[in-house]
Order: structure tokens, then sequence, then C-alpha cells
């Protein structure tokens, strides 16, 4: 096949040999299998800024720390300069969120590397050696989708106890292994701390993957994991190891009505998303 334009550095480097095939293409990238050496990985190449159709990229940018000032200060007058170091801030912060959550204990792929665009990581598969299949193509029984769900609230508890929200979580972006879920896709994952939509986000991810796994285990329909885990996070009480019921007794006040509309519209704009990525090939 013809190799991808950012790919063929990484070949004439020696850390790529061989583009096996394309594996999917989503809103901010494609992603290829490739050999390096006798290892079968992956290579996600990130579109260009003009190329992405990822929705409302600016609010997932939001707090993002550069450390150095004059970075800082061409990003914030959107010179030419600054738009090239924003575009390296999102194609590197994928890199970072895998190595700070696989330290935090969540199943992440293993991350080897991220060149001029290019993310290197492990490629996840099923017990013969294929390419594991995303969450949104499999049957799950009642009990492993509790079993699972379960899991997935841990990893996103784990998350936000490393500062991050994942942003966009579903069952397209969780792959399955023999070991459960692996939690995939974060260039947009946004610092809990530093990001005024972060509660908001981290309750839309808790609620699409509740959804989800409900379909199998209706029992999970009612329950509150996202207030549960921000509740205790806002206190101060969440840590990694902290063992959640889903229960959580909301109080009464005033309804924010524009937070509401807002939630209405961004479901509205998920439900064609979802649409368009159940109809897109793994």
């Amino acid at each position: 096949m013809k190799i991808p334009k950012r790919i063929q550095p990484l070949i004439e480097d020696g850390l790529v040999d061989e583009v096996i095939r394309p594996l999917m293409s989503g809103k901010e990238a494609a992603v290829y299998v490739v050999r390096c050496g006798a290892e079968i990985r992956c290579a996600k190449v990130y579109k260009e800024a003009d190329r992405r159709s990822f929705k409302q990229a600016v609010q997932y940018q939001e707090g993002r720390k550069v450390r150095n000032t004059r970075r800082a200060r061409a990003m914030e007058k959107h010179s030419k300069f600054g738009r090239n170091q924003q575009e390296e801030i999102w194609q590197t912060a994928e890199f970072d969120a895998l190595h700070r959550l696989a330290h935090a204990g969540v199943r992440v792929p293993e991350a080897y590397g991220c060149f001029s665009g290019v993310l290197l990581m492990e490629l996840i598969t099923d017990a013969e050696g294929r390419v594991a299949p995303r969450l949104s193509d499999v049957t799950l029984s009642s009990e492993q989708a509790l079993t699972d769900h379960a899991v997935v609230m841990k990893y996103v508890m784990r998350m936000l106890c490393a500062g991050l929200v994942h942003g966009d979580l579903s069952e397209f972006n969780v792959l399955l292994d023999p070991l459960g879920p692996v939690i995939i896709d974060l260039p947009q994952a946004v610092d809990a701390t530093a990001n005024n939509n972060a509660q908001r986000m981290l309750a839309r991810d808790v609620d699409n993957m509740t959804a989800y796994y409900a379909q199998f285990a209706p029992q999970l329909k009612n329950s509150q994991y996202a207030k549960e885990i921000w509740a205790l996070y806002d206190s101060g009480e969440l840590n990694p190891d902290r063992e959640l019921t889903g229960l959580f007794e909301d109080s009464t006040g005033p309804a924010d009505v524009e937070a509401v509309l807002e939630e209405i519209q961004e479901a509205l704009e998920e439900e064609q998303e979802r649409q368009r990525r159940a109809a897109a090939p793994y």
C-alpha cells in the first residue's frame, strides 16, 4: 500500500519497517497497523488542524499548561508560530495522557513515542492475535456487562485521581481484549483542575458508558456514578482504590437552564457522531 506521508520519515529513520494496512479513520486521526522489527504496532497519524472534524476543540484545550512563556504568548496571539505550537501540544497530548494513565492503573495501549504527528503505540489484540473489537461491536451477558462497567467506572475514577477526564468516552473508544476493557483515543483529554468543562465532560463520559452497558444490565440505568465520583473528588475524598456504589443523594436547587440546553445540543451532536462511528469500520 501507499505509505502515508507522515509515516515516511519514520521508515527512513528505522522506527517503522512496514505499513501493513489501514486500521481505521476517525475525526482527528487515521490509524495504521505497522511492523516495527518483530513487533506489530499501531501508528496513529493525526490529521492537520484544518482537516480535523473534532467539534469544539477549544473547550478541550482549555487549561492545558504551556511552561514556555514565549510559546504561551504566541498561542494567545494566534500567530503562525503560536498555531504551530498549539498543534504540537494537541499531537503530543495523547502520548502524555497514555503514560500518565498507565502509571495511574488505567488499562491503555502502551505508547512508544510521538514523532511529528505520528503516535506509535501498542496494538491491542484478542486471544487469537487479531485486532481487539470495539465495545460497540460485541454482545455481553448481563454478568459481564456489570463486571466490565465496574472496571470502566474504576478507570474513570483513576483518571480523575490522575487529574484527567477522557472527554469523549463511549463504546466506540473502548476495546475488549482477553483481560477486559482497554481505554483508547485520548488526544482531547482535559485537565480536571484547570478546565471549567471537566465536571460536565466526566458526567457525559460516565453516562455514555452506563447507557451502553445498561442495554445488557438494565439495573445500571438508575445508577449515579458520575455524581458520586465528582462529589468525592470535590470533597477531597477520592482515591484510586475507592469502592464506588453508584448511589448519590441529589440536593435540590435551581436548574441551570443554559447548561441544560447546552447538554441537549451536545447530545444531538453526539448521536450524529455515534451513528457515523457505528457505520465506520474499525
